[in-house]
């Protein structure tokens, strides 16, 4: 059938540049250099501008994103800035490490026929050019007050649309910087901390008080919060215990789970390579346990803190693998092997309690599991050995406990995830919400970041 004259036909979605591979293994430097005002403008106008935009529907704060785009394509960037934190504070953050292919890019009409709208760069771009240009505002709510536990994406999105409502709100973060898991997890060739201060700022322009260093439940508990003044209280914890393989060889020195390791480089500024002395040690040869984002990262981040060779072994196939492709992508480009198809069965001694090799068996792929993924199979006498001195678990993690431990009350599943009504947010406990990987486990920045919108329409409707 001949094409469709009379339809302009929609120019090729725009390549975002680069560092080259080569040269970005061995630097800290943002990996993808961002779109240019032209780029920007270019990419915005492809939209469709649907009637019907399947696009709000994917993304989980419902960002007006035709609107945005719109502006943008206009050369609007402020406004379109202004457009996108009437839903999301952290949209330069956002832009960098939201997976837009599994949400709004996912759902984008023009991907049916051709490549969807590059959203998730426009979005980034729009929220460098307003954090560049000092437009921040300052405000002074007087309303009631509100506690935030934890500055993560759910804290920081409740307290930015709180804080908006005109609430008084204090964050509290266990760790000397805000930030939560985008910043002690996410290394700075993925979201420079620069970006994450700026926005973490944006929402204390807004009159948001960030209290650093303040462990809830050992300096107050939760119910203290509540009997000093607060009018609410919101759970933003998450979920940063790690889990490990419980194989044999596990406590030998140059095992890492890789939430201490990327905390590690990431909050003694290892990304400062030759200002700072960053107290990690890294072998020549490191093996990475896990197939999601953060198995990526930990193999990056050891690729550029020396390792000569970096291997990710992972049980099933890549089809099966959590983390995004780009970064998957990213990963082999700078030189990082897989092996995939492949399980740790035991950790290898080089005979004085350090890491000497990893044994592995190959796996094979069975019948689809709880997870709907393939379930691996081992393969009888496939093992194998591969040597390194260093091995790092990034298998998951679990529900941090603490605030759960000191709050009677507050009840929580058999994981120990808290409990709550997925609407509100609500727990067990009145004028007590929580949300984000403490209530869900591990999952997308941009679903916490809804978690923290629902929780905080709800704690306006209950205190209003």
């Amino acid at each position: 059938m001949p094409a469709d004259s009379s339809k302009p036909e929609r120019p090729p979605r725009q390549r975002m540049p680069e560092q080259d591979a080569k040269v970005r293994a061995g630097n800290f430097d943002e990996v993808a250099l961002g779109f240019t005002e032209e780029l920007a403008i270019a990419e915005a106008s492809r939209c469709l501008q649907c009637k019907k935009p399947k696009c709000i529907a994917g993304c989980p704060v419902g960002v007006d994103i035709p609107g945005f785009l719109a502006l943008a394509g206009e050369g609007k960037f402020a406004e379109a800035a202004a457009l996108l934190r009437e839903k999301n504070s952290l949209p330069a953050m956002c832009g960098r490490v939201c997976p837009q292919e599994t949400q709004c890019e996912g759902v984008c009409v023009l991907g049916r026929k051709s490549e969807p709208v590059a959203v998730g760069r426009v979005e980034r771009f729009v929220g460098d050019y307003v954090l560049g240009r000092g437009d921040l505002k300052s405000a002074a709510p007087d309303g009631p007050r509100v506690a935030v536990v934890g500055s993560g994406p759910a804290g920081l999105t409740v307290a930015g649309d709180l804080a908006r409502r005109g609430y008084r709100v204090t964050v509290f973060e266990a760790l000397h910087a805000g930030g939560g898991v985008l910043r002690y997890g996410i290394p700075n060739f993925r979201l420079p901390k620069t970006v994450l201060q700026a926005e973490t700022d944006y929402v204390r322009g807004l009159g948001v008080e960030l209290r650093l260093d303040a462990v809830i439940g050992r300096l107050y508990t939760l119910p203290q919060l509540l009997e000093s003044g607060y009018s609410a209280a919101f759970i933003g914890t998450g979920a940063g215990t790690p889990h490990f393989l419980e194989i044999e060889g596990e406590n030998l020195n140059g095992v890492y789970s890789a939430n201490e390791f990327l905390t590690r480089a990431n909050l003694m500024q290892a990304y400062r390579v030759g200002e700072v002395d960053t107290p990690i040690w890294v072998g020549d040869r490191v093996v990475v346990v896990g197939g999601g984002n953060v198995a990526m990262d930990a193999a990056r981040v050891a690729l550029r803190l020396g390792a000569r060779e970096v291997s990710i072994v992972y049980r099933r196939s890549r089809t099966e693998m959590p983390a995004r492709a780009e970064e998957v992508a990213h990963a082999e480009e700078e030189g990082i092997r897989f092996e995939m198809l492949t399980n740790p069965t035991r950790i290898l001694s080089d005979g004085d309690f350090w890491v000497g090799g990893i044994e592995c068996q190959r796996m094979d792929l069975g019948e689809p599991d709880e997870s709907g993924r393939r379930r691996p199979v081992p393969r009888p006498g496939s093992e194998f050995v591969i040597a390194a001195d260093t091995v790092i678990i990034a298998i998951g993690t679990a529900a941090n406990p603490l605030v759960q431990q000191t709050t009677p009350g507050l009840a929580v599943n058999q994981r120990g995830y808290i409990v709550v009504d997925n609407e509100t947010g609500l727990t067990s406990l009145p004028r007590v919400y929580a949300g984000g990987d403490i209530v869900t486990g591990s999952a997308t920045v941009i679903e916490a970041m809804g978690a923290g919108r629902r929780a905080a329409s709800a704690i306006h409707e209950e205190l209003s």
